[in-house]
């Protein structure tokens, strides 16, 4: 029975008090389920996260992003290596945010992933299209290139990666690509990542475009799709838990 993951992703929101609420009802309504989880928290919050998940496995800690550099005089940067001491099990690395309002690029992207791996943290590497990519037909030439810079960068530890499928057009949208869609696009990444290393059926690929309650379980059915990551439902803790449900329930079904 392999477990789904499911990583909430909480941007620029939230507050000490409003994590603290968040934590404690996902926690509590976690036990029973079969799922791996996580929430990515601004990198201002770590402390208090570290904090709030201490003594208990059900929940992991993330950031939202990482430095591609390791040290120096990068002011605002964040290294793995600093992430790794808040105990950080997750990163998010090249989130179509920062692709778009930071100008980051698939070398950029991948060297972050290589630093995240480096000091002991995985990295949850994003790709995904625009809605004109889409309609010109290259949604697989896009994501196709995204993974292949990942690829060409971390080698053989590839296989140490998550990797989120995310159209850009679906996110933050109320969009949604059909089950359909978003399997025939995670099917491309799985056959890429085939490729590349043996261990491909133990990358999980999560699915990034408006996920949430209603149509959580629809997706993660799909062979292809072993979890999602969450941006607007994971900062409502019945809707973070009932997807969760959805991916517990594909778990113990397979």
């Amino acid at each position: 029975m392999k477990q789904k993951l499911i990583v909430g992703n909480w941007k620029m929101n939230g507050s000490l008090a409003a994590h603290q609420a968040l934590v404690q009802g996902v926690l509590a309504g976690l036990q029973g389920l079969h799922v791996q989880a996580a929430v990515c928290a601004p990198a201002v919050y770590l402390a208090s996260l570290q904090t709030l998940l201490q003594g208990q496995t059900a929940l992991m800690g993330g950031a939202q992003d990482v430095s591609m550099h390791e040290v120096g005089a990068f002011t605002g940067e964040i290294s793995a290596a600093m992430l790794r001491e808040f105990a950080v099990r997750y990163v998010i690395v090249g989130h179509s945010e920062r692709r778009q309002y930071h100008g980051e690029q698939d070398a950029q992207v991948a060297l972050k992933a290589q630093r995240a791996l480096s000091a002991g943290v995985t990295p949850i590497v994003c790709v995904g299209e625009t809605l004109a990519e889409r309609q010109a037909g290259r949604t697989e030439e896009v994501v196709k290139r995204q993974l292949a810079a990942l690829i060409h960068t971390n080698g053989h530890c590839i296989s140490e990666i998550v990797v989120a499928y995310e159209p850009v057009w679906a996110i933050g949208t109320g969009l949604t690509a059909t089950p359909e869609e978003a399997q025939q696009v995670h099917h491309v990444l799985r056959q890429q990542l085939k490729a590349a290393t043996a261990h491909a059926d133990a990358i999980s690929i999560l699915y990034g475009g408006s996920m949430n309650a209603a149509n959580a379980l629809t997706l993660l059915q799909q062979a292809d799709i072993d979890g999602g990551l969450i941006g607007g439902a994971s900062l409502k803790v019945p809707d973070f838990l009932a997807i969760m449900a959805a991916a517990s329930h594909c778990a113990q079904a397979s």
